[in-house]
């Protein structure tokens, strides 16, 4: 067994992402190379004694996530961006996913957090992809549409706007009863969804519980009216899994885009408003106003 534990303590130590575990009481169990070449902490300085206070936004998953639960993530998977402090002193921005850890009988004994620096991310904010090749798929299509969009935008062409949406009953079914069960109602919602666009407007998957849709509305609020369509289509999809029928609602973040200005930046702000909308108890849509105000409805 202790062989083993070496072998599995090696192979962290030669991946380039940071990997931290975490015991039953939220203390540091094991640390590799990644991990202290990232933050400055070796795992002499942290295993088995308190977490120190830069580093708990990292180790604790208090990023800007998607949840109202404090568990969600540990349960998910879902990726946050975290300020962790650098032993040095100055802070360092780092993508992160916070993961449980469980026994043979489903009893939580841990956690463990992946993470890497930020910069290492793709510019354009985006869901976690996960293991899908094809939510991978999707993403670089969409990002593709979104930046020949755009650049007609700052050229003097049409305006148009982003929807960020996610289903709310996505993460406890995924939970509850399985990627296989969430993926087919991800596939419903999509075709619930495809209802409610004109043919040249795009629409994928931009995470792994995530759609985002490019709208060709000209207004702000011609795309909030846009975006209360969806919602309901949502709402009326009928999905049934063993006999149950799931009701299903959406949260979603809307964004015009605007020039000058970035794609980050509009993304970015989709993003939060969905967030926002989420964290609100779903079922609801936010519209990004400029200056990153947002609105409720």
């Amino acid at each position: 067994m202790a062989d083993r534990a070496e072998l599995v303590e090696s192979t962290l130590d030669m991946l380039l992402e940071g990997v931290a575990v975490l015991d039953g009481d939220s203390r540091i169990a094991f640390w590799n190379q990644a991990a202290r070449a990232i933050t400055g902490y070796s795992a002499m300085d942290l295993l088995g004694r308190p977490t120190p206070e830069g580093l708990k936004p990292l180790l604790d998953g208090m990023g800007a996530r998607p949840a109202q639960d404090p568990g969600l993530d540990a349960e998910s998977g879902h990726g946050f961006l975290a300020n962790a402090r650098h032993s040095m002193g100055h802070d360092v921005l780092v993508m992160a996913r916070l993961l449980a850890l469980r026994d043979g009988l489903g009893a939580r004994i841990g956690s463990a957090v992946v993470f890497h620096p930020a910069e290492c991310l793709d510019a354009l904010p985006h869901g976690v992809t996960g293991e899908s090749e094809d939510v991978a798929a999707s993403q670089e299509e969409l990002k593709e549409r979104l930046e020949t969009l755009f650049a007609d935008l700052t050229m003097g062409g049409p305006s148009f706007g982003v929807q960020w949406i996610t289903v709310d009953q996505a993460h406890e079914l995924r939970r509850t009863h399985g990627t296989g069960a969430c993926e087919a109602m991800l596939e419903k919602v999509a075709r619930a969804f495809a209802q409610g666009l004109r043919p040249a407007e795009s629409m994928g998957r931009w995470g792994e519980d995530e759609f985002l849709v490019i709208s060709h509305e000209r207004t702000a609020a011609m795309l909030a009216v846009h975006a209360q369509v969806l919602a309901g289509l949502a709402r009326t999809a009928n999905f049934r899994w063993w006999g149950d029928r799931v009701s299903l609602t959406v949260s979603i973040g809307a964004a015009q885009a605007e020039s000058p200005g970035t794609l980050a930046d509009l993304l970015e702000r989709a993003r939060t408003a969905m967030f926002s909308s989420y964290q609100s108890g779903g079922n609801r849509i936010t519209a990004a106003q400029e200056g990153d105000k947002c609105s409720r409805s």
